[in-house]
């Protein structure tokens, strides 16, 4: 029989505000490791849609010790990984490395967040990769389908694409990414992230040393909730796609895990109900899927299918038709679905890499430590609370279909 593994947890919040999360898993042979910093699309507003994203780029473009090869090189060449990402509510630079290579991790990602150039002539290369970017985002239909529901959902600072536009993208200048890294990549805004091999105390050490206090304080977005339809058509494309949404808990509130019980009753995987209804059944689509996306500040549920076009208003039929059957959902069936996403959970955690990820995720939506209790907290979910939540009364949806001739 399999011994369950047992790992160390540390958490501290020291001298200069940064907070430092550790999970010691010894002899595991790699380590994997983020600095975030959180501030994300959500606190921007449209004069500045994108330069959070932005920022994330100029990161790995270079520092006053490195260029950006040598960033990269320094990390792949010792076997490692290196990438980064923007959230609303944080960004983040992680790196995957074998074990004894952590203080090159540390030495590298503290680099890149506490000296970068902005070297103007990469910002307006980089510009163009961005812009790019946009373009890709714009000619995947899912992809734009699943960033467009999202400004069907809300006001305010939500309800632009995280990449931004051209115009906003246009005008982001050198002192813009300047004073907007100054202001907000302070101590007190910081997170360090680590999950492997390696020395709380070290950890520490390094970042009471590297980093000093700063006092910034990230200003409160503002955030507002509405509910609307939107159908475009496009000519080039062949398949429609849908996306149907509507409004959930936020991850502080305790009905989110209710809330993820209900998501996977209704598109977790190939036996939940929509996918057996939609394409088992009726084969109106190869897949169906969908996701929860929120934190503090918000959190919402989407389906997203892709199908033919005059099977459009038929599968928002069903999905609608589901969730109001799902409101008497039997205890054995929301049974079954605890223990897939306990099983889909250990999954992912047993990597170094996604147990860092859900422990830094955690961490900017409360505290580290809530990893631990995901499976206790999901096994409480009330079936009463599925039930209710599956009673959707307003919602979002977004389609976008070929264009006839």
């Amino acid at each position: 029989m399999e011994k369950k593994r047992k790992y160390e947890f540390f958490r501290k919040v020291l001298k200069n505000g940064l907070t430092v999360v550790f999970e010691k898993r010894e002899n595991s042979g790699v380590v994997s490791m983020a600095f975030a910093v959180r501030h994300g699309g959500i606190h921007e507003d449209s004069k500045e849609k994108g330069i959070s994203h932005f920022i994330e780029h100029m990161l790995y473009k270079g520092t006053k010790n490195r260029n950006s090869k040598q960033i990269s090189w320094e990390i792949e060449k010792n076997g490692g990984i290196l990438n980064g990402f923007t959230e609303e509510e944080f960004t983040a630079y992680w790196c995957k490395m074998p074990g004894d290579k952590i203080n090159i991790a540390l030495d590298v990602l503290s680099d890149m967040i506490l000296n970068p150039l902005f070297d103007d002539k990469e910002m307006e290369k980089e510009r163009k990769v961005i812009l790019e970017e946009i373009k890709m985002r714009k000619d995947v239909p899912p992809i734009y389908v699943a960033d467009k529901i999202q400004n069907l959902l809300y006001s305010g600072n939500l309800s632009e694409d995280i990449i931004g536009t051209e115009k906003s993208l246009l005008s982001i200048n050198r002192k813009k990414i300047s004073d907007k890294f100054q202001n907000v990549y302070g101590s007190e805004n910081l997170i360090l992230c680590v999950v492997g091999e390696g020395d709380f105390e070290s950890l520490c050490d390094f970042c009471e040393n590297k980093f000093k206090k700063s006092g910034f304080k990230i200003i409160e977005p503002a955030v507002g909730l509405k509910n609307s339809e939107k159908t475009e058509q496009r000519e080039g494309i062949d398949q429609a796609n849908l996306a149907f949404a509507f409004h959930s808990p936020k991850t502080c509130d305790k009905l989110v895990y209710a809330s993820q019980v209900l998501e996977c009753l209704m598109v977790g995987g190939m036996s939940s109900r929509l996918f057996q209804e939609i394409r088992e059944k009726r084969n109106l689509a190869y897949s169906i899927k969908g996701g929860y996306s929120g934190g503090k500040r918000f959190g919402y549920s989407t389906i997203f299918a892709g199908t033919s076009p005059e099977n459009v208003e038929k599968i928002k039929k069903i999905i609608i038709e589901e969730f109001e059957k799902a409101k008497s959902a039997d205890e054995k069936e929301i049974a079954q679905v605890k223990e897939q996403i306990i099983g889909n959970s250990r999954i992912s955690k047993e990597d170094s890499q996604g147990q860092m990820l859900d422990l830094l995720y955690h961490e900017v939506w409360g505290n580290a430590e809530n990893s631990y209790k995901y499976e206790e907290e999901i096994k409480k979910a009330s079936v009463q609370d599925v039930r209710n939540l599956a009673a959707v009364k307003n919602y979002s949806f977004m389609a976008l279909i070929p264009k006839n001739g």
